[in-house]
């Protein structure tokens, strides 16, 4: 698969969350206990989880967003595994009292999650970087959907410089958010795109949130692969990779990382789409959330094998 020579540099925009995942046989009823088979203490979020896969994949990686206070442990933990994926976290901005995210993540024997976050509201009084220090060489900007109150300004110049701004949406938006008209590409998952558009089929859904934005859509459907929408907007399906999933906690987000990572390459929408299937696909293979995102080589094997 061709690749640009020179990295592109991508600026990911999003809260990081420190991770405790509990494997289990099956997910305790309410009021009753289970014993985890194993633990594993991890850093994760959205934007962090894309900027994880993205620099494993080739990518050049920024992150700027809120995190605690300089005192508290789990930014520190956080931090030194941004460090060793080689992200910069030179734009960070640390919320002084706030806590960063925790949260406890149950996997069960089907490799599906539920979880428990907490987010301090005082995270959203964040103020970023000026936007030239930001946008600075900069091909790409992945968003988190929950962001946009204190990014859509920066979105806005993003694109005004015609740099493409992908939102990865893993909760329903309002139909009136920024981010649906400031994104030049919007990620949905299948459950958010039904929300958001107030239609439980995905393709209606995307649409009718269509008249609403000139963004490219598109829904994840997890093993039922992908639905979006062309230019002519058409419904096209790029279908998933058939693998034995073990850990589905991660898999939207590497899959908005790659996608975004080889459209800066110059990759079309349809090789973007299966480039980002075939990633999130392996991230499926492994436990571990986004750090077990996968190496660039394992991705292009992939391809080549089907």
């Amino acid at each position: 698969m061709a690749h640009s020579a020179i990295a592109p540099r991508i600026l990911c925009i999003g809260i990081p969350v420190r991770d405790l995942t509990f494997r289990v046989e099956a997910v305790p009823e309410r009021g009753s206990k289970a014993n985890a088979t194993h633990l594993a203490e991890i850093c994760g979020g959205n934007a962090l989880n894309a900027a994880i896969a993205m620099a494993r994949l080739g990518g050049r990686v920024a992150f700027a967003g809120p995190m605690g206070d300089a005192q508290e442990t789990s930014s520190g933990f956080i931090l030194e595994r941004m460090a060793s994926e080689g992200i910069d976290v030179g734009r960070i901005v640390r919320v002084r009292g706030a806590a960063t995210p925790v949260s406890a993540i149950i996997i069960d024997a089907s490799g599906e999650r539920t979880l428990t976050i907490y987010r301090d509201p005082a995270l959203w009084s964040v103020k970023l970087s000026d936007a030239d220090e930001l946008l600075a060489c900069c091909q790409a900007v992945l968003v988190e959907s929950r962001c946009g109150a204190f990014c859509i300004d920066l979105c806005t110049e993003a694109r005004r410089r015609d740099i493409p701004v992908i939102v990865g949406v893993d909760r329903a938006m309002a139909l009136t958010d920024d981010l649906l008209t400031a994104a030049s590409h919007l990620l949905f998952a299948s459950e958010q795109v039904q929300e958001t558009a107030g239609i439980t089929e995905d393709g209606e859904a995307l649409k009718r949130l269509a008249k609403l934005t000139p963004a490219f859509l598109a829904a994840t459907r997890g093993p039922h692969g992908t639905i979006w929408l062309n230019e002519a907007g058409q419904l096209e399906e790029t279908p998933a990779f058939p693998v034995e999933a073990v850990d589905t906690l991660g898999a939207g987000d590497v899959f908005h990382g790659a996608f975004t990572l080889r459209l800066a390459e110059g990759g079309g929408l349809r090789e973007a789409l299966r480039f980002a299937a075939a990633a999130a696909a392996l991230k499926c293979t492994r436990h571990g959330g986004g750090l077990a995102a996968p190496q660039r080589v394992e991705v292009e094997e992939l391809l080549r094998s089907v």
